[in-house]
């Protein structure tokens, strides 16, 4: 299906995704006067991205299989008369395959060239462009050999650099692809299966190792470049708190009290960035030691679910900035220029049970949802009421992100924004975020990547909220158990 919606604008422009960062795409193609093209497959026939475009074009019944079909995407751009593709993040943002088929279908690709991709992508190459540049790394290997060989280098490595080690798959990225090893007995173990896991995820089998760095910070920049390799980063980011090497929380900026280093860390992802020829916007992640010390992890070459966090206290609209520079402008503003301003949190409202290992609640139907608001808050949604979540998707529902002059005030500001949030039907994880923000070491801005392991209190909790959103919940529960039966 393609529904043309009266678009009379000379450029389109394709967005090869879905959910909340589809729509936050969209707004800004429109914002800039070219049309919007969505796509979309059967499971997402009530999605909102493809009501609030221009143009939908149906990729298939899918799941997933069609998002991620370069051919249906360049085809359904063509079809559209679409001059570019805006990958978002996920399935094909960070396959370099995407970018080079658009350069040889003259599609403009909204982020960085096939190459770079490929690069960068790649741990092992992200690696020895990071060395030759003197970008500080942990100890790691380069691809292991196949058999017994990389088993046994594995066991070198570790014998040379002690346990913990991480196995990670040279393709990975997302969280995926990870696993640590404590002993020489897991190790010989887990190296095939680690292999096995890669090929499946990445259909790449290569594998290597780093030295793991123990309860650190995760700490990440905002780079953006043009053409013309003007480079400038956009501050720092806390993305600490995580389940399953997965984020849940962002903050920016990083809650590290040595200014100077963080301008070290954010001046070093620059370089970074430059070393790898870097063009559009892309983040280098690190991880920062308790004696605060840092070591580059990798470059993501995609918009961040958490840039709306740089974007409160910087005022920059970067997806604006990426689809221009992808047009052929220019940088329009200096390092100088940027100015960071205050304190902004992001929490990833999530359809998930947190008590029940954060298991994903697809299927379920969005009884009432009812979203706060005031100064400083920002969502990035797409969940609606009666909307029924696909269950061959992401969880994420919505971006909860709030702004604040002080760390204090927007923790404040959160806490409110999660009492007055109501969404019946699913479970999700506002009341383990309500339970989090009002815990001291959270409130203190004390947390490093074992924030949750060290907190399992945080999970014991019971549904909150003001009286009138428990009379909510009950009413709207009681009607729809009503509908439910009248319709049998």
């Amino acid at each position: 299906m393609n529904e043309q919606r009266g678009v009379s604008l000379q450029k389109k422009i394709l967005v090869a995704n879905r959910g909340e960062i589809a729509i936050r795409i969209i707004r800004a193609i429109q914002e800039l006067g070219y049309g919007a093209v969505g796509v979309y497959e059967t499971p997402d026939n009530d999605a909102l991205h493809i009501r609030v475009a221009d143009e939908a074009i149906w990729l298939g019944d899918g799941p997933r299989c069609d998002y991620l079909n370069i051919d249906k995407i360049i085809q359904a751009a063509k079809k559209a008369g679409a001059a570019a593709i805006h990958p978002g993040y996920g399935f094909l943002a960070e396959n370099p395959g995407l970018a080079k088929a658009c350069e040889e279908a003259g599609i403009i690709f909204i982020g960085p060239s096939a190459e770079v991709i490929q690069n960068l992508g790649d741990k092992v190459t992200a690696r020895e462009i990071m060395k030759q540049a003197n970008i500080p790394m942990t100890p790691g290997t380069p691809n292991l050999s196949p058999g017994e060989a990389g088993v046994q280098e594995a066991v070198d490595f570790a014998k040379q650099y002690g346990y913990p080690i991480m196995l990670k798959a040279t393709a990975g990225g997302g969280g995926r692809g990870i696993r640590r090893v404590d002993s020489e007995a897991q190790l010989r173990g887990e190296v095939q299966v680690a292999r096995a896991e890669a090929k499946a995820a990445f259909n790449n089998d290569n594998i290597f190792l780093e030295k793991v760095v123990l309860t650190p910070k995760h700490i990440e920049v905002q780079i953006i470049a043009d053409k013309d390799g003007r480079t400038v980063h956009l501050g720092s980011r806390d993305c600490s708190i995580q389940r399953r090497n997965q984020k849940l929380v962002e903050i920016a900026p990083a809650l590290i009290k040595d200014r100077k280093l963080v301008d070290e860390i954010c001046e070093t992802a620059v370089r970074a960035a430059k070393a790898a020829n870097y063009f559009n916007a892309g983040t280098v992640e690190f991880l920062v030691d308790k004696e605060m010390n840092y070591y580059f992890m990798e470059i993501n070459t995609r918009i961040q679910v958490e840039h709306t966090v740089t974007e409160m206290v910087t005022g920059i609209d970067i997806v604006r900035t990426q689809i221009k520079l992808a047009m052929g402008k220019k940088l329009s503003f200096t390092q100088d220029d940027i100015q960071i301003r205050g304190f902004a949190i992001e929490m990833r409202i999530n359809a998930e049970d947190p008590q029940n290992n954060f298991m994903p609640e697809g299927g379920k139907t969005v009884v009432v949802y009812r979203s706060p608001g005031g100064y400083g808050v920002r969502l990035d949604g797409f969940v609606y009421q009666g909307y029924t979540i696909p269950e061959v998707y992401d969880s994420l529902l919505v971006k909860l992100t709030v702004h604040g002059f002080s760390w204090n005030e927007t923790v404040d500001r959160l806490r409110r924004c999660l009492k007055n949030y109501v969404i019946v039907g699913p479970k999700t994880t506002i009341p383990f975020y309500l339970t989090l923000v009002q815990d001291p070491d959270f409130k203190a801005g004390d947390f490093d990547t074992s924030f949750l392991e060290t907190h399992p209190h945080l999970l014991d909790y019971e549904e909150q909220g003001s009286e009138v959103n428990k009379l909510a919940r009950l009413i709207a529960e009681i009607h729809y158990e009503k509908q439910n039966s009248y319709a049998i």
